[in-house]
């Protein structure tokens, strides 16, 4: 299992409920996985400025064809959720994960 720790930061401040955003952004990753990203689980923190995330992805063969590591998945994830998900686009600013 390999295991990403990612942030997002807000564009603005703390909501009034961080809990709940929280659950939101987890639903995001849900909705918009694919079985190549290989989530397995997921876990936040909200904090004033931004949403921590510790993602557990399956740890892929490196020798199989078309191998991705976990850091370029997460990033494809993350960016996907991003463009596809109007709440993620209007609460936190684009993903900057280094793959």
């Amino acid at each position: 299992m390999d295991i990403v720790y990612t942030s997002l930061n807000r564009r603005s401040r703390v909501p009034s409920d961080p809990t709940s955003e929280v659950a939101e952004v987890l639903g995001a990753l849900w909705a918009h996985t694919t079985h190549e990203d290989g989530l397995e689980h997921a876990s936040g923190r909200a904090e004033k400025d931004r949403v921590d995330l510790l993602v557990y992805l399956l740890t892929l063969d490196p020798t199989a064809p078309g191998f991705r590591s976990a850091a370029c998945r997460i990033n494809a994830l993350l960016h996907r959720c991003h463009a596809a998900s109007p709440l993620m686009r209007h609460r936190y600013l684009p993903p900057n994960i280094s793959a």
